[in-house]
């Protein structure tokens, strides 16, 4: 096994990319831009996709599914979609190959009549849809979510961070009024801040995008944000209230109770394997993955330490009455007694994978009636007793949980800075990276400035942030609050 990986503080990005690769969670494809999920890597986006999935039909979301294909045409109807999306499209312009003197070529009599779009995101196809779906505001409001693939060309791409192609779920609904839209976009904002929070120990900044970074076709687009270990920021989901703009281009509309024809509101909201990476980058070292063991495909490992057929059986028996606790309470373990294997390159293998804990008994434990537990997160060990050593396992992995967040909340702090001047401003920027608190004055122009000077990016307006009197720190043009910016993935 080799398990060489890049130390995070001599190259943070190239230690991401080792980790991605040698821990199993993915690989490059043939296509370029695009990436190969492999077997453990999918495991742990399952788990993602069956909590999220739980937690949207708890709200009263079903799911559904549209075209992979959507008609150009449909993309010309809303100006600001199209604009924010026109150059990331891939195109489909022909549907048959055929056979010639220099090899296989498209055959150019097999030209579509309308070029089709593979999907960047959903909007147009579904509100299409939903015109013929929606007639009464009995059939409001509509709540539909769709787990799917989309394509946004990329040139320069980064395993699940940024990929060509890429898997997610998009949200679609649809509603009689703009306050039941609003709601709903924040609704689901806070789904999102209680998995990412809850389930991958990842703390979350609630707020709203400012006008040049909202999605395209948006009236509001609400977001969480979170950091990573080097201090950069990742957009960790997205929730928009779309108003009527797509109403309007699809002619989507509904009698209300009155009996008069209204425009339906609408909202939509994504999050995707980015996710993947955010749980990477944020409790992550250098020997390797640390999963959260509520994702952790594996919890639990057991390796048994031994030399002899009769050691072994005598170990089995233990391990036996451990598994069946394990089952009990669901949780999630793996009895690796493939004697192929030294012990000792199962304890790097597992470490290399993020397994939150690992047992490991032998002969001497058994006489002493003690187990080795050992935790990934603090690469800490200790002999437990083997009577009741499920409860303490249980515990653990709870204790685990907690200290993940904790560690990731310190990180945040300690890398969470308020500047009132441009100099301070550009200084923690260069030293030590992080979120910046700042005053800005509202304008795209001074947004662009700082981004174009910095590569420094306001990364959302905080809900419910304090408001205070003050000067922007480039323009010294009055403010009200501080928002957030930062360099980001």
């Amino acid at each position: 096994m080799s398990k060489v990986i890049t130390p995070k503080e001599q190259d943070y990005s190239q230690w991401y990319n080792d980790l991605v690769i040698k821990a199993g969670l993915a690989d490059h494809s043939a296509v370029k831009g695009c990436m190969v999920i492999k077997p453990y890597g999918y495991a742990i986006w399952e788990r993602m996709q069956a909590v999220l999935d739980g937690m949207f039909k708890a709200t009263g979301h079903s799911n559904a599914y549209f075209p992979l294909f959507i008609p150009k045409s449909f993309f010309a109807k809303e100006a600001a979609h199209v604009e924010g999306f026109a150059k990331e499209c891939a195109v489909v312009t022909h549907y048959r190959l055929k056979n010639s003197p220099e090899g296989l070529v498209v055959d150019e009599d097999a030209k579509l009549d309308e070029e089709l779009i593979v999907r960047p995101t959903s909007e147009t196809i579904i509100w299409n849809t939903y015109k013929g779906w929606i007639q009464s505001y009995r059939d409001l409001p509509l709540l539909i979510n769709q787990w799917a693939n989309v394509v946004r060309w990329e040139m320069r791409t980064r395993l699940f961070l940024r990929t060509a192609e890429f898997l997610w779920q998009e949200g679609h609904t649809a509603h009689a009024t703009r306050q039941e839209a609003v709601e709903e976009a924040e609704k689901m904002l806070n789904v999102y801040a209680e998995f990412v929070e809850k389930w991958m120990s990842v703390p979350v900044i609630k707020g709203t995008k400012t006008a040049s970074e909202r999605f395209a076709g948006a009236l509001e687009t609400y977001c969480i944000e979170a950091m990573m270990q080097d201090g950069k920021a990742l957009q960790a989901g997205t929730s928009h209230f779309l108003g009527q703009n797509f109403a309007k281009a699809f002619d989507v509309k509904f009698l209300n109770k009155e009996g008069k024809s209204e425009l339906v509101w609408a909202t939509s909201w994504g999050v995707s394997t980015r996710l993947m990476g955010a749980l990477v980058m944020t409790h992550s070292d250098n020997e390797g993955l640390v999963l959260p063991p509520q994702l952790a495909p594996i919890q639990v490992v057991i390796v048994p330490i031994y030399r002899e057929a009769e050691q072994l059986a005598k170990i089995n028996e233990v391990v036996s009455k451990l598994t069946r606790s394990f089952d009990a309470d669901g949780i999630r373990y793996k009895y690796d007694s493939d004697d192929n294997r030294s012990p000792g390159w199962k304890f790097a293998e597992y470490e290399l994978k993020g397994v939150p804990v690992r047992l490991a008994i032998g002969p001497k434990d058994l006489e002493k009636g003690t187990i080795e537990v050992s935790r990934r997160d603090t690469r800490t060990k200790e002999f437990v007793p083997i009577e009741g050593v499920e409860k303490y396992v249980k515990n653990l992995l709870g204790e685990i949980t907690e200290n993940l967040f904790k560690k990731a909340v310190e990180l945040r702090t300690n890398n969470s800075h308020k500047v009132d001047t441009y100099a301070e401003f550009k200084e923690v920027l260069e030293k030590q990276s992080g979120f910046v608190w700042a005053h800005w004055d509202g304008t795209a122009e001074t947004e662009e400035k700082i981004k174009e000077e910095t590569k420094a990016t306001i990364r959302c307006i905080p809900l419910n942030n304090p408001q205070e009197e003050g000067k922007c720190v480039y323009s010294g043009k009055p403010s009200k609050q501080r928002v957030i910016f930062a360099k980001a993935y």
